[in-house]
């Protein structure tokens, strides 16, 4: 009962404070050791997040527990130049800082299979651009503060189970609750319905083979989640109100290069394109209403225009001495948003490419796992005309343009240990 209630706090937690975005707006990494070695975990087997990476891990963990929190700050800036030489405008979004915590536990059943659960959160979007517009509005013509917040909370119990002494297999019930607001939208007809919520399954499979006693190579495919209908927004998403998580999958290989070495590497691919309300192209409104299903919440109305994103993710693992270890990566993933799109991603900036990333572990005297990471992101930016420059009525004029900008940071901080 108390491990039941913990859950459900953390569970809680989680919900009411995460905020990710770097691959699109999936995390770089789970779990504070990944997160320190770039994102790298599918052929890993360090901790209790086997349920958001590789589900086959797990069983190779033994009796175990983590606690973790990322305090992350992205920094997203948004601006209008007006055309025919017109000033510029900028509005900077004001929420910077958020605490995305993390836990996992996994229990052996017997020594050849393990049941546990990786609690994290998926992603998110969360921006809050003021009205600082001349004559007193936002960047998308509302008259309030302009922003959205997308929440999204992942449960991963975890069934692990080796075949062999070289192979696992593992699968991973994916339990989804997200939450969803919008404000400053009036331009488009939604004004400020508050928060709308959404829950979803799905399922995450995964193997693990250790080739050699120095090399390891894992796999993992989640599926595409279906979540219910956000009947607040069924005006703005597409599909009357959809807002899926798109289905993604990942491969990995760990070497021991060195006795105290470890060099791993992962590929993410992420299916945005599975994602109506994500991937429709924002240029789909132009034909609305004469095309109705093209109109906001139709079955083929305007979204973000997100691209899938492929990621690699490179970690280092440094055994410097019996309690010390020390942890750098790099992750480089597709920026998702053309210069086409640009207009309605003042919203959901989430064209981050490069991070780099350090960490480490420390192994205290009571045997506990005391980790710590360090990611930054480099800024990036992507310029494109303002969808409805020239359109007439209060529209800004032809040759109008809107930039994006994003860079972020973030320091994790992690407790784990074996039982």
């Amino acid at each position: 009962m108390r491990k039941t209630q913990l859950l459900l706090a953390l569970a809680a937690i989680g919900f009411a404070s995460s905020a990710v975005a770097t691959n699109g707006y999936f995390s770089h990494g789970n779990g504070i050791k990944a997160k320190g070695m770039g994102g790298a975990a599918t052929a890993m087997t360090v901790d209790t997040f086997g349920g958001a990476n590789n589900p086959a891990t797990m069983v190779w963990v033994g009796d175990r527990i983590d606690f973790g929190a990322d305090l992350f700050s992205p920094n997203r800036e948004s601006s209008m130049t007006i055309g025919g030489g017109g000033p510029t405008f900028t509005s900077e979004s004001d929420s910077n800082f958020f605490v995305v915590p993390e836990f996992g536990y996994n229990k052996m059943l017997n020594s050849n299979m393990s049941l546990g659960v990786s609690v994290y959160g998926n992603g998110g979007m969360n921006t809050d651009y003021p009205a600082n517009i001349p004559p007193g509005g936002n960047l998308l013509g509302g008259p309030s503060q302009l922003g959205v917040d997308l929440m999204q909370l992942m449960i991963a119990p975890t069934l692990s189970y080796k075949v062999n002494d070289q192979h696992s297999i593992g699968v991973s019930p994916l339990l989804a609750y997200q939450r969803f607001q919008g404000e400053g939208l009036q331009a488009f007809g939604v004004n400020n319905p508050g928060y709308d919520n959404s829950t979803g399954l799905g399922l995450r499979i995964g193997w693990l083979g250790k080739i050699t006693e120095k090399v390891s190579v894992g796999a993992a495919y989640a599926s595409k989640m279906k979540m219910s209908k956000m009947d607040k927004y069924a005006g703005l998403f597409a599909e009357q109100g959809d807002f899926d998580i798109p289905s993604n999958w990942n491969i990995g290989i760990a070497v021991q290069a060195m006795p105290q070495v470890t060099i791993a590497f992962d590929y993410q691919r992420i299916n945005y394109s599975d994602v109506a309300s994500i991937n429709n192209p924002s240029a789909n409104i132009y034909t609305c209403p004469g095309v109705p299903a093209t109109c906001l919440g139709g079955a083929n109305g305007p979204g973000f225009g997100w691209s899938d994103v492929d990621a690699w993710k490179l970690g280092a693992e440094y055994q410097y001495s019996k309690n010390l270890t020390l942890r750098a990566g790099l992750n480089h993933g597709d920026n998702p948003i053309s210069a086409a799109d640009v207009t309605f991603n003042i919203l959901a900036p989430g064209l981050i490419e490069n991070h780099i990333t350090l960490g480490f572990t420390y192994v205290t005297a009571s045997g506990g796992e005391l980790t710590m990471s360090y990611m930054h992101a480099f800024s990036n930016d992507v310029t494109g005309t303002h969808l409805f420059a020239g359109a007439g009525g209060p529209n800004p004029p032809a040759g109008t343009t809107n930039t994006i900008k994003m860079h972020q940071d973030a320091i994790g901080i992690a407790y784990g240990w074996k039982m």
